[in-house]
């Protein structure tokens, strides 16, 4: 659709704002406990060790802060989270609860290659 190129560059911005906000809201549920969640894991354990990097990272990207670099540790740390997690418990995703996962990998290898866009800090400080 041509008539959305123009808005091609804010659109890349939102979709790094959206992924960074929802891996966030992730880190917050596992590290700060909100939105109140069953269970936290235990200080240390890999998943609260995840916390911390979707917490902190997750914010970076959210902001639009070294945005490559904390992209392509989050993409590191979702497929981590897949084929340790997830595909052990079958081979397809939408069955192994995988699918958000392989999606959050996939985009923040995207923006790792790709970049903030226009609106962040990023483009603030070049």
């Amino acid at each position: 659709m041509t008539m959305l190129k123009p808005y091609q560059p804010y659109l890349h911005s939102l979709l790094r704002a959206v992924a960074g906000l929802v891996l966030f809201s992730y880190g917050t549920q596992k590290i700060l406990g909100f939105p109140a969640s069953g269970a936290m894991p235990p200080a240390g354990s890999l998943s609260w060790i995840a916390g911390v990097l979707e917490l902190t990272l997750g914010f970076l990207v959210l902001i639009g802060l070294w945005t490559r670099l904390s992209a392509f540790v989050l993409s590191g740390l979702m497929a981590f989270a897949y084929f340790l997690a997830h595909a052990p418990q079958g081979f397809y995703p939408a069955q192994n609860g995988g699918v958000a996962a392989i999606l959050f990998c996939f985009v923040f290898l995207y923006l790792a290659a790709a970049g903030a866009g226009p609106v962040a800090l990023d483009a603030k400080r070049a």
